[in-house]
């Protein structure tokens, strides 16, 4: 789900960085965003034409950027034998934040191969999409931002058989927020514990690769899309098409994720830490458990994870004799609400 409200839960920053102008040249204005607005409806030829005339024209200009309206695509082109991995997109709306006392009241999953050589989708995508009735009445806050409504899920269920074939076939399930989204699924649908789980939020660094948000709608505007969001099937989409894009070192974000996931991710609790070290901790992206009065991070890697105890030993601790929590996940349990295996550690 792209969940706005969550993001500085998360701990990362919407705002870009400032870059200091070069003091040799004048600094330009900010370019202008000049969004090309497409309404769904047939149009003639001719003014379609106009428009993208339109549109190549201000893109051509330094001081204007276009973004075009999200078309959805529901097939990749032919498969032709090569290697690939099934990949669901999921996303979720529901009725508030907690999992344990919240439902969902719709969901939406596209599942897609993906080339292993290229990390591109290969073939059709299939789509399921569908409402639930909650058992109780919808929030107005969720109302204003999904605009679902009572009405729309009265007595309506999602298919669980349905549900269950699409999941049993995936070799991976993929969220902007997998941990918003896997405890409530797998609360309603224990097959998706069984799956390997990625998080296009957190297991792609969004900064390093230049991004000024990790948002979804901003991710999709970088690439120069905008579409309509917080409903789930628009969601999965854009989400697949942002994870269609080379990043950096010319993988795809599905080719990342796919890397990632025979990977063990660790949650390292910095225990005891002593409350003049919090500024220290909150600025390196410590987040604070307020029912463990703990603060912890999450590491990708092992050398990570050893990088990080140094770094608490030397500027947290100041080289005393402390003793930190780890919790090692792997993709079957991270980001859900299950615990990995968890130990001590010496620094």
């Amino acid at each position: 789900m792209n969940k706005i409200d969550q993001m500085s839960f998360l701990g990362f920053e919407a705002e870009s960085a400032e870059k200091p102008a070069k003091p040799a040249k004048t600094p330009k204005p900010e370019p202008t965003v000049a969004s090309v607005v497409l309404p769904p409806v047939a149009r003639p030829s001719a003014q379609i034409a106009e428009h993208e005339a339109m549109a190549q024209a201000l893109a051509q200009h330094p001081d204007f950027r276009v973004l075009r309206r999200l078309v959805p695509r529901t097939d990749y082109g032919p498969v032709n034998g090569q290697a690939t991995r099934r990949v669901i997109v999921l996303d979720t709306e529901t009725t508030g934040l907690d999992s344990k006392s919240e439902k969902v009241i719709e969901l939406a999953m596209l599942s897609v191969l993906v080339d292993v050589a290229t990390g591109s989708p290969a073939g059709p995508v299939s789509i399921y999409e569908s409402f639930e009735d909650p058992g109780k009445p919808i929030p107005p806050q969720i109302t204003e931002i999904t605009g679902i409504d009572d009405s729309m899920v009265r007595g309506q269920r999602i298919d669980d058989a349905a549900v269950n074939a699409l999941v049993q076939e995936a070799d991976l399930v993929v969220a902007h927020n997998a941990g918003f989204d896997r405890p409530f699924v797998e609360a309603r649908w224990p097959v998706f514990a069984g799956k390997a789980w990625g998080c296009s939020f957190q297991g792609i660094d969004w900064k390093k690769e230049g991004s000024g948000s990790a948002k979804l709608e901003f991710l999709a505007s970088e690439r120069g899309w905008f579409y309509d969001a917080h409903r789930a099937q628009v969601d999965c989409h854009a989400l697949l098409q942002v994870l269609s894009s080379p990043l950096i070192d010319g993988q795809t974000g599905l080719a990342r994720l796919l890397a990632g996931a025979n990977q063990t991710r660790y949650k390292l609790r910095a225990t005891g830490a002593p409350f003049e070290a919090k500024d220290k901790l909150k600025s390196r992206g410590y987040r604070w458990d307020g029912d463990g009065r703990v603060w912890w991070c999450s590491l990708a890697t092992g050398e990570l994870l050893d990088a990080e105890c140094t770094w608490l030993r030397d500027e947290v601790y100041g080289r005393r004799s402390a003793r930190v929590m780890l919790e090692a996940l792997d993709s079957l349990t991270q980001y859900s609400s299950r615990s990995g295996l968890q130990t001590e550690r010496q620094l």
